[in-house]
């Protein structure tokens, strides 16, 4: 072999290494968050708590397995136990239901009640929807509860974390009744007990347009429409709004926004831009509300 060869051979033998060493560690590419009963981080992006960045993206507080926090060591608002958190009234039987906006291989999900683990889903290293909802038996507790749910990712060393706070035994059911988005966002109506999948409460945004809207909805009143028969298809859309235009990744949407995706329409809840092929109106109801 000639000297020119072998020193080809030789250069490219050393740049193998190389290539080796810096190709990136596997990290999860999957976003989740509890949705109901709302996280706190639910409660952040609806507006109800002052949170700052995670309002913005429920789905990713992120971190290693193992841990017991409720921000991932990453967003300490969330740990932050002074912030003026709603607590929500559920039964001794309470159904947690998971936003994913990207989903992930999962290797099981948990929920804790202090050091106490109450309940362990095996998620069999499978790919899980766009919702889940799992059926917990809290009765063994009562009174004010914090809980802490945690994604386990079937194929990185992260999880995604949720706390949510309860009132076990106050007198409510399934998955909670605080369901609706801040009144200066959305004229959100005020019922949340129809929802379209297994999810028993993220759904609250998905209401028909029949649902009750309050009295301001259909302002201003000197407007040709009658408030008897014309206020189920318009009271939920703002008059500034774009007139139903459809989703797509890389939008910049204003909250009154209107768009269509998949033969629905969505009102825009958070300003934002919709980086995120995940971030679709459907799987994000912190962001966008079905009208």
């Amino acid at each position: 072999m000639s000297k020119r060869m072998l020193s080809i051979v030789g250069a490219a033998a050393g740049i193998a290494p190389i290539l080796i060493a810096v190709l990136p560690t596997a990290t999860a590419s999957a976003h989740g968050y509890v949705s109901s009963p709302l996280s706190r981080q639910a409660q952040c992006a609806q507006g109800q708590v002052s949170c700052g960045d995670i309002s913005y993206e429920p789905q990713s507080v992120e971190g290693p397995k193992g841990l017991k926090s409720c921000g991932a060591d990453k967003y300490p608002e969330l740990d932050d136990d002074s912030k003026g958190w709603k607590v929500q009234d559920v039964g001794s039987k309470v159904d947690f239901t998971w936003t994913n906006t990207a989903q992930h291989r999962t290797s099981d999900w948990q929920y804790f009640i202090g050091d106490t683990e109450v309940a362990k889903i095996d998620g069999k290293n499978e790919l899980p929807g766009a919702t889940v909802t799992h059926s917990v038996d809290l009765s063994k507790f009562s009174g004010k509860q914090k809980l802490l749910a945690v994604w386990n990712i079937g194929d990185t060393v992260n999880a995604f974390y949720s706390c949510v706070d309860l009132n076990i035994g106050g007198g409510g059911s399934g998955g909670g009744t605080t369901t609706t988005a801040p009144s200066t966002t959305a004229p959100a109506p005020t019922t949340s007990t129809q929802p379209t999948t297994s999810a028993p409460a993220t759904t609250s945004h998905e209401h028909p347009t029949t649902s009750v809207q309050p009295s301001t909805s259909s302002q201003p009143t000197s407007s040709s429409q009658p408030t008897t028969s014309s206020q189920p298809t318009t009271s939920s859309a703002p008059t500034s709004a774009p007139a139903g235009q459809a989703w797509k990744q890389g939008g910049d949407y204003k909250i009154g926004d209107t768009v269509t995706y998949e033969g629905a329409q969505y009102k825009c809840l958070q300003s934002h831009t919709a980086h995120d092929p995940g971030w679709t109106p459907s799987a994000t109801p912190a962001l966008w509300q079905k009208v």
